[in-house]
């Protein structure tokens, strides 16, 4: 039975190792070994995961048992709005297909609910083929934007939504 559990920050290690596993695997073909180098360590850092949280983020961990399958890192009131925005969502390989990211998708709209949301929203590569995931799930592409991250890199992203409410 799975289920999900708000993430510790004495357990942010077991964010670290989900992002080591699946991002060589969700980005190996999109971006270079560098740029996800980077990446990681620019956003997967103990320090900005902390820093994440004293910004307002919350984690999750989707659970069978005591296995960790995947996380989900969101924020209310995004940029002051409505909005719950998914910020992280990654589920390990062996973990999808499963019914894993959906269940993270659906507690994100129900604790978007319970913080007066109208709405999620997130980011995903263009060239990432989780866009049809998302899809399926409701998500709207509402616009594209490339966001420079430093070093001479982009985040060449859709901007998704899907209404609540």
């Amino acid at each position: 039975m799975i289920h999900i559990t708000e993430a510790q920050a004495n357990e942010f290690n077991i964010i670290q190792y989900i992002v080591n596993e699946t991002w060589p695997v969700a980005y190996g073909r999109i971006l270079s070994k560098a740029q996800l180098d980077y990446m990681i360590a620019l956003f997967y850092s103990l320090e900005m995961l902390n820093e994440n949280v004293k910004n307002g983020h919350h984690f999750y961990f989707a659970k069978d048992d005591d296995t960790v399958l995947g996380f989900l890192g969101i924020e209310h009131n995004y940029k002051g709005n409505p909005v719950t925005r998914i910020h992280k969502i990654y589920m390990l390989p062996e973990s999808q297909g499963k019914g894993v990211g959906k269940l993270l998708i659906d507690k994100a709209a129900q604790l978007a609910e319970e913080n007066q949301s109208e709405k999620l929203s997130l980011n995903v590569n263009r060239f990432n083929p989780a866009k049809g995931f998302y899809e399926k799930l409701g998500f709207e592409n509402v616009g594209s934007e490339d966001v420079a991250i430093g070093n001479g890199y982009l985040m060449e992203d859709y901007m998704m939504e899907k209404k609540i409410r």
